[in-house]
């Protein structure tokens, strides 16, 4: 049994669901990619591992998409969706706790990325990227009053939610056939 939205007359599938998260993933990672590349905002280590999270959810969505699950499929994707998502909005979490410290205990500013992977080993990186530096303390840009992490947090939670919604959505029971 397929997993059915119905949003103003229109019947969502959840194959439709998760292409459509796959969608707005791409779309995010495409701001990103914009915001570095067009406006030169360099991403802090925290900044790559909140597109790291966008990643995995788009993967996860993309990979439902193209199975087209039913049923417990369906549980199973929206766990994964839980899983990439919310280790997402952890990340989203910790950059704003740091950009809400006093200016006296914001973490010193570190090497880039870039500079991060070329001479330290790839377990190192991930943990001092978890860390965060003085680079994502700093607030660099604002949309409505939000910075850049406080949009991603917005993104990451919707999607933990559609994953939930997904997870324990009731499911019609089966309709028996009787013979």
């Amino acid at each position: 049994m397929q997993f059915q939205f119905t949003i103003r007359g229109v019947l969502l599938t959840s194959r439709w669901v998760f292409g459509l998260i796959f969608l707005v993933c791409a779309a995010l990672l495409g701001v990103a990619f914009y915001m570095e590349h067009v406006m030169g905002l360099e991403p802090c280590p925290l900044c790559w591992l909140q597109r790291f999270g966008f990643m995995g959810a788009g993967l996860v969505s993309f990979l439902a998409f193209l199975h087209g699950p039913t049923g417990f499929g369906v549980r199973i994707y929206g766990f994964l969706l839980v899983l990439t998502a919310g280790a997402g909005l952890g990340v989203a979490g910790r950059q704003l706790w740091l950009q809400s410290l006093p200016a006296d205990q914001v973490p010193a500013c570190g090497p880039s990325v870039d500079y991060m992977l070329d001479v330290l080993p790839w377990f190192e990186v991930l943990s001092t990227a978890l860390q965060g530096t003085g680079d994502c303390a700093e607030v660099v840009w604002r949309f409505l009053g939000l910075s850049i992490p406080g949009w991603t947090a917005v993104f990451f939670s919707l999607l933990v939610i559609t994953g939930l919604v997904l997870m324990f959505r009731r499911q019609k029971p089966r309709e028996w056939i009787r013979g």
